[in-house]
């Protein structure tokens, strides 16, 4: 990130009729989106929320308390506006883009829905296997990339993203404990509900996959170890969660982070191109084990912390007033000098 501007900013941030610092997170918000508009003046566009959805082969090992129709009924659900997703967007004003890139049904009566079925049928299970092809992980990122240009077209300059994809926190642990280096029962956790022998039926599953992996060839290069990680376990949504977020990094557009399989996501693209964070913002600390652990090893400073864990972006969505607040701090306090009040500080 360029940061000729930051002192500049510090600059209007500091004289802006406040003590200093009594801001607190806002100032650091709108130092941080000043330097990712590379502007005094920055202003939110256009927000976009992008929810993939895709099925796991994982989900058929039991890991996870719900089946699987729950991906595509709650798909349908949204196009009808009765998600918690489609709250918070009306609320906030954002544009909703469903994307179905390997939900296990045949969604194409619903419009709303955008087609990108990579597999129709989902990941295959990384139970005992890679979840998904080299080619199909490309085509994830590339429908990631797309969805994050279309937006950039409209004028969009933020964007949150959500997911739906029963089964999606098994693969979310083993990134973070592969990718950060911790004990995978530090990693996993209840998911949408499991109770304690759900948990460790599915830390089980999951060390006997991670065992299965490191069998195989894995790559030495850090870059292509990420890569191969990404497509071994990643779900089709996850995967096209980290090409949007690294299309938005090289675009410069705020990223609201979500709770935990996003932050996985976030930890991904951040792996493999540490630019990536100058854009993140990362919005919620949620409920699932390991989650506060996995933010904290980023050095991450989550917004809110609110107990969530309904996923779709919901808890990217809920920070945004406070993203909001932090821009029309800049654009619309006054400071010392214009409004003739002496410095107290």
């Amino acid at each position: 990130m360029d940061k000729s501007l930051e002192q500049r900013l510090r600059n209007k941030i500091d004289n802006l009729n406040k003590p200093k610092g009594s801001l607190g997170r806002l100032e650091e918000l709108a130092l941080q989106i000043g330097l990712i508009q590379q502007t005094l003046s920055p202003e939110l566009r256009h927000p976009v929320h992008l929810l993939f959805a895709a099925d796991h082969g994982i989900e058929h090992e039991g890991v996870s308390v719900s089946p699987r129709c729950i991906t595509w009924q709650q798909m349908q659900n949204f196009t009808r506006g009765g998600g918690g997703v489609n709250m918070f967007c009306r609320q906030h004003g954002f544009e909703l883009r469903l994307i179905d890139v390997g939900v296990d049904y045949d969604l194409s009566a619903f419009p709303a829905i955008l087609n990108r079925k990579i597999n129709p049928h989902g990941t295959a299970n990384f139970l005992h296997g890679p979840a998904m092809t080299e080619e199909q992980s490309e085509k994830a990122l590339a429908v990631g990339r797309e969805q994050v240009d279309e937006a950039f077209g409209k004028g969009c300059n933020i964007i949150s993203i959500g997911e739906m994809g029963i089964a999606n926190t098994s693969p979310s642990s083993i990134w973070m404990s592969l990718l950060l280096d911790l004990p995978l029962e530090q990693c996993v956790g209840a998911g949408a509900g499991l109770d304690a022998d759900g948990i460790r039926h599915k830390l089980d599953v999951l060390r006997r996959s991670v065992s299965v992996m490191q069998s195989a060839n894995v790559p030495a290069d850090r870059e292509s170890y990420v890569r191969y990680l990404m497509r071994y376990f990643g779900g089709f949504e996850m995967v096209a969660t980290v090409g949007a977020m690294l299309r938005a990094a090289e675009r410069r557009m705020v990223v609201l982070v979500d709770g935990f399989i996003m932050s996985a996501c976030a930890l991904v693209a951040s792996s493999l191109e540490p630019s990536f964070s100058d854009v993140a913002i990362f919005c919620h600390s949620g409920d699932e084990s390991g989650h506060k652990l996995m933010l904290d090893s980023m050095g991450a400073k989550p917004l809110l912390s609110l107990s969530l864990r309904l996923g779709e972006g919901t808890g990217a969505l809920c920070a945004f007033p406070i993203v909001d607040s932090a821009v029309r701090m800049m654009n619309e306090m006054g400071n010392f000098e214009d409004n003739k009040i002496t410095k107290y500080f």
